[in-house]
């Protein structure tokens, strides 16, 4: 019987190698050119309040950025996120309140779906892109069936930890820095996190060593789901209410939020604390071009530049290393 627990790794320890460090140079600098025009702007944003209501969105895009990847890791792209947040904003601000029972059976349902979706492209060696992007039309579908209009009423729980005051530093930058360790150590050091992202790095080893890709990518797609269903909680414990298209750009950023911060499309070569400085820099980008009353076409024009002078200066980096 093979199991992904014989596969043989070594999980490394300490919590960031010389490596991820020289990573993370990159998208912390991005991040750092974004912030200083707006602190020159208006210093007010350098307070605790101003920090809180500039980063306001950033815990559901980083918990999106978290869920994109964990399926690129296993070299696989996934288009649906985004409709299946909001799928999952339409359960909470309708089941959830009303018929709790119902709304967590829901949720657990789409975890596993999630979870099939994944054993089903490594098993019949399907597209990941073609069948994330017909899985999005039926989460989008279900959503509208769900929640024909915007509206419904979010749970008092949700809002009371999204609305919960930290002392001294503010509750989103908190939030941040646990998410993105705790991705950190599960996804790059325990033994478990090695061994499924082995599924993207080196899968012939993982079937040598009598592993199964397939129960790890139906892992790794059932983590992403999780984490899905945290973004839309988090998501409509700020908004209050949801709609059906409520996080749809959400599958944009969180592929330019993982590639952002040090990501590949191929070997499963991810950083989930790039992905969340990623999505902060994205999301405070679009939260100064709105300050600056700029049009949101242009507020997706100017994530993508970002995204493309980050890629050409990592390019350019690496090639620079290779020539020295």
């Amino acid at each position: 019987m093979t199991t992904l627990a014989r596969t043989p790794v070594r999980a490394r320890h300490g919590l960031l190698s010389r490596h991820e460090v020289q990573t993370l140079l990159l998208p912390m600098a991005t991040l750092a050119v974004v912030l200083a025009p707006i602190f020159w702007i208006n210093p007010n944003t350098m307070s605790y309040f101003g920090l809180g209501l500039l980063l306001n969105l950033a815990v559901p895009m980083i918990l999106a950025s978290m869920a994109q990847l964990c399926v690129i890791a296993v070299n696989d792209l996934d288009l649906s996120i985004g409709a299946f947040i909001s799928l999952v904003s339409c359960i909470a601000v309708t089941w959830l309140p009303e018929r709790p029972l119902l709304g967590v059976a829901a949720l657990v349902a789409c975890v596993l779906l999630y979870a099939a979706i994944g054993a089903l492209v490594e098993l019949f060696d399907l597209p990941s892109i073609v069948v994330t992007l017909g899985l999005s039309f039926v989460w989008g579908g279900w959503a509208l069936i769900l929640l024909p209009m915007p509206g419904g009423a979010t749970p008092q729980w949700i809002q009371d930890v999204m609305n919960l005051a930290i002392p001294v530093v503010p509750t989103p930058i908190v939030y941040a820095v646990v998410i993105a360790l705790c991705g950190h150590w599960f996804l790059m050091r325990s033994s478990l996190g090695v061994r499924l992202r082995g599924a993207g790095g080196n899968p012939k080893a993982i079937v040598r060593s009598g592993g199964s890709v397939v129960r790890a990518k139906a892992l790794m797609y059932g983590l992403a789901g999780v984490l899905g269903i945290l973004s839309a909680l988090t998501l409509v414990g700020i908004t209050t209410s949801a709609d059906a298209n409520i996080a749809q750009r959400y599958t944009l950023i969180s592929i330019a939020a993982v590639i952002l911060g040090g990501g590949s499309f191929i070997g499963g070569k991810v950083s989930p604390i790039g992905a969340t400085l990623g999505a902060i820099t994205l999301g405070i980008a679009a939260s100064f071009l709105s300050f600056l009353n700029i049009a949101p076409k242009w507020q997706i024009g100017l994530q993508g530049a970002i995204l493309i002078i980050v890629l050409s200066m990592r390019i350019l980096l690496s090639a620079r290393g290779e020539r020295q």
